[in-house]
């Protein structure tokens, strides 16, 4: 991610700063180190650059010492808290129906990941995919937004629908007894996906909350907004998104053209007139990927070279000492 701002409701961010300063921290102080201040979190949407809102977080878990910051943030994210897009979830008619709601809506109240879900087996896997690679602040993020979509599931289904576990991708930090009392179910550590699995008899059971009018005018809503957001995106940005929701298996020109509903001549044509290209923002999503991957350490070099799309190895290496300077083999972040 370049210097894009991140963008998120400012109750969201207030909701951060008072678990921070409950645990005795000088919240003034945290904020105005990634050049915030608490008259900010008044506002509807507060923005700050990656690199600012990576500190942001960094700060806090330095200053707070507390490993679960992102399970308490999360605890405090429920159903009322998302405006109207929970407003629309709370009147969903199945479970199904408001899982799909937020999976196509949660770019509007984040764009650090994204949601997606698959049957296996006699479970769906609702799965949350990092649209910016997270690096050091995976875990906090990670946790709060899934404990928040639980909060609302949990909301929605009066509790008559429990998850059968959670999943993370990083190891216990020492709070696995504290998650599981908070996602009330098993929690898995060092798995290979993030989300919870439900289960697959339950999802297309009535709710007793549901009203499809109410449901409906709050869904176009969010329809309006997403569209609003999407055409004050820059089509560099937008494409960089998509490259980044896949994280492998790179959508080639013609794709990502047909995706946009444009030509792939005019897709070209128009990310030139944005000083952008289709193998520049290949080459910087696949340069950001390499580091991330390498700074997790939980990929071989031939791992990491296969997602990013390179059948050669050799030509990874090339493009890595390109990026850094050094070899991948090298490499020592930061």
């Amino acid at each position: 991610m370049q210097s894009a701002d991140v963008e998120l409701p400012g109750y969201y961010v207030r909701q951060i700063a008072d678990q921070v300063g409950s645990l005795g921290a000088d919240v003034p102080r945290w904020l105005a180190q990634s050049g915030l201040s608490e008259a900010q979190l008044g506002e509807a949407i507060v923005s700050l650059s990656w690199p600012a809102f990576r500190q942001l977080v960094l700060n806090a878990q330095e200053l707070t010492r507390e490993p679960a910051l992102g399970l308490l943030v999360g605890e405090r994210l429920r159903v009322n808290t998302h405006g109207i897009l929970g407003y629309a979830a709370m009147n969903s008619a199945t479970i199904r129906q408001g899982l799909e709601l937020v999976e196509r809506y949660i770019p509007l109240r984040t764009a650090l990941v994204g949601m997606q879900h698959e049957q296996k087996g006699q479970e769906l896997r609702v799965q949350f995919v990092e649209t910016v690679p997270l690096g050091e602040v995976q875990r906090l993020v990670l946790e709060a937004v899934i404990l928040a979509v639980k909060n609302v599931l949990d909301f929605i289904t009066m509790g008559s629908c429990q998850i059968r576990y959670a999943a993370f991708p990083f190891e216990d930090a020492g709070e696995a007894a504290l998650a599981r009392d908070l996602f009330k179910c098993e929690v898995r550590y060092q798995q290979t996906w993030a989300g919870f699995a439900l289960p697959l008899e339950a999802i297309d059971q009535p709710l007793k909350m549901a009203d499809p009018a109410a449901f409906q005018d709050a869904a176009k809503i969010c329809q309006r907004e997403l569209e609003q957001r999407t055409q004050q995106e820059s089509l560099t940005a937008r494409v960089r998104r998509t490259m980044l929701e896949k994280q492998s298996g790179f959508p080639s020109l013609q794709v990502i053209a047909r995706m946009f509903n444009l030509s792939p001549r005019t897709l070209h044509r128009r990310l030139l007139d944005e000083g952008s290209s289709y193998k520049q923002i290949l080459e910087e999503v696949r340069h950001m990927l390499a580091v991330e991957h390498l700074k997790a350490g939980r990929l071989t070099l031939q791992e990491i070279a296969y997602v990013l799309g390179y059948t050669d190895m050799a030509n990874f290496r090339r493009a890595f000492k390109r990026w850094e300077g050094v070899a991948p083999s090298a490499y020592r972040p930061a």
